[in-house]
């Protein structure tokens, strides 16, 4: 209420009301006076008062009438009104009070009292106005929300819901009551322990606030997260009373991808467990999983940009829901009513280049595949990304519901192991899951594990094939090759368990350390005396370790760690290796020739390269693969002209896979210069190696006569 409103005197006689004014005055009140009943309605109809002070006794209209007139005008009902009546008229106060006055005031006036019962009914009326509109305030916010509220009287275990809260889960008016129970039951399963947990917590005072985000049942069947924020208020003992807050619906930020708008993988997880769920009740109701990922997703972002690649993303997102019939509907949650399988398909991006589609009333591989074989087809197209033209493919795993899933993580797992196989096969490729891609992935699983656990323990050794000089037969060098002493299988060769170490990150620390043991078995060598004749080592390195930061300054450290030489050292590389990524490879090559190390090319021959490359790059030496062992005139005749080529270049040839004096004595007279096989040795532990290093011959036999 407004503090500078004036008080409304009415009274009849001028003395009286001149008296009543000029007290008022001086207490600091705004006053206005009129004589009559008829003057004061006019006056309360032209402007506004904060109190009339009303005499009983008038000519014209009673003060009982003009009373009757305030409060059954709805503008005037709330104006505070004082009845001025003689001391001894108890009959007329019983009368006012009934026809709806705030209080009295008696003839002659005793102003102590008077002024305390203005003052006390002026205080009433503004606590009721702030009252009024802090009421006005919170139902235009609960009614403007879009978050709904809930009050919870913990004495009489009532909760109030607002319409919102009621809207959200699918209802509306007196279709929801008010037990808690309308609110916890409606809880998800497997979310409800944990609800039930936080609610206990807070209400013990155990938390400053309530908060949790969970999933509730809508009316239409299916499960919103919601996110629900709550405060307990609480009496002096400190035992909770009241408990408030407000619930929002952040479905579709919980459940779609932010970039492409397709559903995510916790809507996913939903559908396919629904699908389940009508599988088991009805065995007709079979559907697929198709797993998609993109092929050389990661080349495109990196070479063009993480903005581009999402780009990209966003346009195979478009072109996945476009490849589908006009009969198939891609699913996306809104918050309709419509009923819980209302879709055919579902397709969801379930994180990176990943994307799943669910198709209902799948009935076997063939019409899966068929559909598979429809994204193929409308990701041939190129896609117009940032202004250029980008070709991508997918990989596509398939798992079947019939199977006898129970989780539909279980479908996920089997449709992205069949995923890996389809990539395994190529670009573009589509595989279904079958058992024994499952037995195949437990079994990797198992090396990964076994692969970890045996580099903590240090199982991963250093094995020795000699390089024999194939003009004296004399010891020249080894090479490096990393076996793996498992407690239970004795010695595992690295064709089983490399491609692991590609997989699981171990690659480059697990190479690192190969490298220090090597160097210190040939510190080893040299402190025996056994290393005082020119010896080196050829060591192996892949992709990522060549590539890695700073290779060349990597291993002069390591080497002078351990107190050798560059030249001890011999870097293997494959054809197939550094023709992937030539420029970046060819730097590589370039400093470690700065740096004092030989590099070598290994498997020679098999791979796609240009002879032209060999004088492009600072390389000492070719081993050619053992294919080029072979006996045929014409294999002989591409083999004497591949190590014509080295010599007149400078380069070593080393023939490998010598089994045989015959392919032995084949590469002398070819005019390679040394030869690694079984018919020198096989890959020694470093005992064997050191007595071979104190020995340095491996003359199998004379020369055959030229």
């Amino acid at each position: 209420m407004d503090d500078q409103l004036p008080l409304l005197v009415v009274d009849d006689d001028s003395v009286n009301r001149d008296l009543l004014s000029r007290r008022l005055l001086r207490r600091g009140y705004a006053v206005e006076g009129v004589a009559s009943g008829t003057e004061c309605l006019a006056h309360l109809a032209s402007a506004r008062v904060a109190m009339v002070l009303l005499d009983v006794q008038m000519p014209d209209m009673s003060g009982f009438e003009v009373l009757r007139a305030i409060r059954s005008t709805p503008a005037l009902a709330r104006i505070p009104v004082l009845m001025v009546t003689a001391k001894n008229d108890s009959e007329d106060v019983v009368t006012a009070l009934e026809l709806g006055a705030d209080d009295y005031i008696t003839k002659p006036v005793d102003f102590p009292i008077a002024f305390a019962r203005i003052r006390t009914q002026l205080m009433r009326r503004r606590a009721e106005d702030r009252l009024r509109e802090s009421e006005e305030r919170y139902a235009l916010a609960a009614q403007g929300a879009n978050d709904g509220l809930w009050d919870w009287n913990l004495a009489r275990g009532e909760i109030y819901f607002s319409e919102r809260w009621k809207s959200i889960v699918g209802h509306t008016g007196d279709e929801i009551g008010n037990r808690p129970d309308e609110w916890l039951t409606r809880v998800h399963p497997e979310d409800l322990p944990r609800v039930q947990r936080d609610l206990d917590a807070h209400l013990a005072g155990h938390t400053a606030h309530f908060e949790s985000e969970h999933r509730i049942l809508h009316r239409s069947g299916a499960f919103r997260w919601i996110l629900t924020r709550g405060l307990a208020t609480r009496d002096d003992n400190g035992r909770a009373t009241r408990f408030a807050g407000s619930l929002s619906d952040i479905t579709e930020g919980k459940v779609m991808d932010a970039l492409t708008g397709l559903p995510n993988r916790t809507l996913l997880i939903d559908r396919v467990a629904r699908a389940l769920e009508r599988s088991r009740a009805h065995e007709a109701e079979s559907f697929a999983v198709l797993f998609l990922d993109l092929d050389e997703f990661k080349m495109i972002n990196d070479s063009l940009g993480h903005h581009v690649g999402d780009e990209l993303l966003t346009a195979v997102a478009g072109r996945l829901e476009a490849s589908f019939r006009n009969t198939d509907l891609i699913s996306r949650p809104t918050g309709s009513d419509r009923p819980a399988a209302w879709t055919e398909h579902t397709l969801a991006r379930v994180g990176g280049d990943e994307f799943v589609i669910l198709l209902h009333s799948v009935g076997d591989a063939l019409s899966a595949t068929r559909v598979a074989e429809r994204v193929h087809q409308a990701l041939a197209r190129p896609f117009l990304v940032a202004g250029r033209e980008v070709f991508t493919s997918a990989s596509i795993g398939i798992a079947l519901s019939q199977s006898g899933y129970r989780r539909p993580d279980e479908l996920l797992r089997d449709a992205d192991t069949a995923m890996y196989r389809a990539k395994a096969l190529g670009k573009g490729q589509t595989e279904v899951f079958d058992v024994e891609m499952r037995e195949q992935v437990m079994r990797h699983l198992h090396l990964d594990t076994a692969v970890r656990r045996g580099f903590e323990r240090r199982e991963f050794v250093p094995y020795f094939q000699p390089l024999v000089d194939l003009a004296t037969g004399r010891l020249a060098g080894f090479e490096a090759l990393m076996r793996w002493r498992h407690p239970e299988r004795g010695l595992v060769l690295a064709s089983e368990f490399v491609s692991v170490l590609q997989d699981n990150g171990l690659a480059q620390p697990m190479g690192r350390q190969f490298l220090r043991d090597v160097c210190a078995e040939v510190r080893r060598w040299k402190d025996e005396g056994l290393g005082r004749a020119p010896l080196w080592v050829n060591v192996n390195f892949s992709s990522r370790e060549l590539l890695g930061e700073d290779l060349a300054t990597q291993l002069l450290e390591c080497l002078d760690d351990h107190g050798l030489e560059a030249s001890h050292l011999v870097v293997e590389i494959t054809e197939s290796t550094l023709i992937d990524d030539f420029p970046r490879m060819a730097r590589v090559v370039r400093e470690l020739q700065r740096s004092g190390i030989r590099v070598v090319m290994d498997d020679f021959g098999t791979g796609y390269s240009s002879l032209a490359c060999l004088h492009e790059l600072p390389i000492s030496g070719l081993k050619l693969d053992q294919s080029f062992a072979g006996s045929a005139p014409r294999r002989q005749e591409i083999c004497r002209a591949v190590v014509a080529l080295a010599r007149n270049l400078g380069l070593t040839v080393t023939a490998e896979g010598i089994e045989t004096i015959e392919q032995r004595e084949r590469a002398r007279r070819l005019g390679c210069h040394f030869g690694q096989g079984y018919l020198f040795a096989p890959a020694l532990d470093p005992s064997a190696a050191a007595r071979a290093v104190r020995g340095r011959h491996f003359k199998v036999a004379a020369p055959a006569a030229s």
